[in-house]
């Protein structure tokens, strides 16, 4: 297929690679010139704006949208709003609030323009592992961008199918979803953010414990000098626990077992927040993701070994850099 893809970022340029290297087309734009001349190469087109964008595209145009969540994303989809015709595709494949695509989806519902919403995993580590995909919005333009969705996502790779799965759909298998109405995906995707915040938070917690075995506080034979880099690695290996996140705790506490490189700042994208708002509305009791995120909240104000060991699996999963003790967070960051 042939499509325009919008913003360059961390994924939105590996999701261009990804893309071109299974034999898609991808007419690119980024208002950084030196982010479209790294995607030059075969099956990549620059152009110079959104609408020259939507010119070096056939009916039906399919524009993927991979911005921040905000302002530069409402801007984005409404000026493509303007620019498409009745019968193109926008997909937002960023972190917006999914009451945002609902309300956008609706927006463009009478100019007949179809709006997906694309709640997308896979940080930097995408373009080789693929991306799972949870995806909201038409039936008919979903079923359409098939051929998208599939080649971005993981594909079933050496996991057996679950036994029970019998007659579901077989797209799951492969890493991507169809989650149902407008904004269905991005829900999806934002409540697999908040349980990442209390996944994370329990490894960072659980790894500072090990840590502060060795105190000189404690009763001589109650103190160990344990290897934390080890114990991350050999529980990667058939242990209850492992999971991507440890594997990633592994290679940054090898890298640097003191994670002197990180200072313990952890910002948070929004998603967590929303995750909280979304439980609350529900009246559902989520005691350990809201306990995640406010110890994000914390981490601005003081450091510990459980800070910096967030802050590491966020750069090793996403490319996300610590922001200077005490800087605002910008929304939508992530």
């Amino acid at each position: 297929m042939r499509l325009g893809i919008v913003g360059l970022g961390r994924m939105g340029g590996n999701i261009a690679r990804r893309l071109t290297e299974r034999g898609h087309q991808c007419v690119v734009f980024d208002r950084s010139a030196d982010a479209v001349k790294a995607l030059k190469g075969k099956g990549v087109d620059p152009a110079s704006d959104l609408a020259n964008l939507v010119l070096q595209l056939q009916p039906p145009r399919v524009v993927w949208v991979m911005l921040p969540s905000g302002e530069v994303t409402e801007h984005a989809v409404s000026q493509l709003g303007e620019l498409l015709q009745s019968g193109d595709i926008i997909i937002d494949g960023g972190n917006s609030f999914y009451k945002d695509d609902i309300r956008r989806a609706h927006s463009l519902v009478g100019k007949g323009i179809r709006y997906i919403d694309c709640g997308t995993s896979g940080g930097v580590w995408g373009l080789e592992r693929g991306y799972c995909l949870m995806i909201g919005g038409d039936t008919v333009a979903v079923e359409y961008l098939d051929p998208i969705f599939k080649d971005l996502a993981p594909g079933r790779g050496s996991i057996p199918p679950t036994e029970t799965r019998h007659e579901r759909d077989p797209r799951v298998e492969q890493g991507y979803m169809h989650c149902g109405p407008s904004g269905s995906g991005r829900f999806v995707k934002m409540i697999h953010n908040g349980i990442e915040y209390g996944l994370m938070q329990a490894y960072a917690e659980g790894f500072a414990i090990l840590k502060q075995s060795s105190s000189a506080s404690l009763p001589q034979e109650q103190r160990f000098n344990l290897d934390i880099a080890d114990i991350a690695e050999v529980w990667r290996r058939g242990s209850v626990i492992s999971s991507w996140l440890l594997d990633l705790s592994s290679i940054a506490l090898a890298e640097d077992p003191p994670l002197s490189r990180y200072s313990g700042h952890v910002d948070d994208s929004g998603e967590g927040r929303w995750t909280i708002m979304a439980a609350i509305e529900e009246a559902v009791p989520a005691d350990v993701l809201s306990a995640a995120l406010y110890a994000r909240f914390r981490s601005r104000l003081e450091d510990n070994f459980a800070d910096k060991l967030l802050s590491a699996m966020r750069n090793k999963f996403g490319g996300h850099i610590e922001l200077p003790r005490g800087e605002p967070r910008h929304d939508g960051s992530k």
